[in-house]
């Protein structure tokens, strides 16, 4: 496997642990700054919306430089943001850190996808982007649960730090791995932005967006579902986080493999279909203590078969601005991020269980199914956009 691949995927493996080990952590981070978990979930939100602002200005502004020059920068963001955010002192500058860590997000996965598949040979593209991803995957294995770990025993100002130092070991990786690759002839900003003239751009956004919602509706709450609705301990939160981690690994190589043997864009339809379904079933089985374990994986699993697919639409359909669309891409991902937090939430602040957000990830998740069904009947049969191929 190309060395350049890997140090792709370790930098996966730290932006996966900033994001998702606040999910984990939620009831502990609102315990210690004394605020209730929805509240607390306005970090998610937060570094969300850093992703969203961060992933077009970031590599609109490096579109000029070396993928490789870009990406060292981003790292360097990335070290610094999380480091403040584990040491801030007051709430609002919590918040600020947080929103600020997640400006390197976007720009990394949208140069870092771009980067995988031109690395990778003919017809592997979609596996190569599986690959890089799987880094978020392993930190939902092994980084996320230790970090859950960490931050319920001791502190998740800790967990944070140990994020940050990762963004640093990320960096010399990248340094020393990864090979020299020319900057893209379209640097044209404005050529570029032409990319989101396009009705294609807009609804892919839209799919995005609404559709990944419906994991984070899930996700954003598990840490309480498992406690509060399944019985369990609130110390077997970290192995629940395993478990999705083992889903999210298997699921992320799943979706690469589909995207390259059936097109991008009817494996979309297939995941965001078999995530409704899981979903639902989550919220009537919730209740057995057993069930937090069995689904926990397949959910995990199902729900990120997404990534490698779409990352294809995206950089298949930009022809010429493929770089702004993957990091497009990963906002309209972190927005569905905010969404499904936000939405998810609204039943908890009405007094409802907290399987009920697993319902409104239900219809995120069916209404991205059915505008990627659109998408293929109106864009790419068509006008031949080569997604099918």
């Amino acid at each position: 496997m190309n060395k350049g691949i890997i140090a792709l995927a370790f930098g996966g493996l730290a932006i996966g642990m900033t994001e998702f080990s606040m999910m984990g952590i939620l009831p502990d981070i609102a315990k210690d700054l004394n605020i209730d978990i929805p509240t607390a979930a306005h970090l998610i939100a937060l570094y969300a919306i850093g992703v969203v602002v961060g992933a077009p200005t970031l590599v609109l502004l490096s579109g000029k430089y070396p993928p490789k020059n870009v990406l060292l920068f981003l790292m360097v963001l990335f070290f610094i943001f999380n480091g403040l955010f584990a040491i801030s002192p007051t709430h609002f500058t919590i918040q600020l850190s947080r929103f600020m860590s997640g400006l390197p997000h976007g720009a990394f996965f949208g140069v870092g996808s771009v980067v995988a598949a031109r690395l990778a040979p003919k017809g592997k593209e979609a596996q190569a982007i599986s690959i890089m991803f799987t880094g978020m995957t392993i930190a939902n294995l092994a980084g996320v649960p230790l970090g859950t770990y960490i931050g319920h025993h001791y502190s998740w100002r800790i967990t944070y730090g140990v994020i940050s130092a990762l963004g640093l070991l990320t960096f010399l990786m990248i340094y020393l791995w990864l090979p020299k690759i020319e900057s893209s002839k379209h640097n044209d900003i404005i050529a570029q932005l032409s990319f989101f003239k396009k009705s294609e751009a807009w609804l892919l956004m839209a799919i995005i967006s609404i559709g990944t919602g419906g994991l984070f509706a899930w996700i954003s709450y598990i840490a309480p579902l498992v406690t509060n609705v399944s019985g369990l301990e609130a110390n077997r939160v970290p192995l629940i986080m395993v478990l999705i981690g083992v889903g999210m690994f298997f699921g992320n190589l799943l979706g690469g493999k589909l995207a390259d043997t059936i097109s991008p864009t009817k494996a979309a339809i297939a995941s965001f279909s078999s995530m409704a379904i899981c979903l639902v079933i989550v919220f009537f089985i919730s209740p057995f203590e057993w069930s937090a374990y069995i689904m926990a994986f397949i959910t995990g699993l199902v729900s990120f078969t997404i990534g490698p697919p779409t990352q294809m639409m995206l950089i298949r359909t930009a022809k010429g601005a493929e770089t702004l669309a993957a990091a497009g891409g990963q906002a309209a991902f972190n927005l569905g991020n905010t969404l499904g937090a936000y939405l998810g939430g609204i039943p908890i602040i009405y007094g409802l269980a907290y399987n009920t957000p697993s319902l409104v990830g239900v219809g995120m998740a069916t209404i991205g199914a059915l505008l990627t069904l659109v998408f293929l009947v109106q864009y790419v049969q068509k006008n031949r956009i080569p997604i099918a191929d």
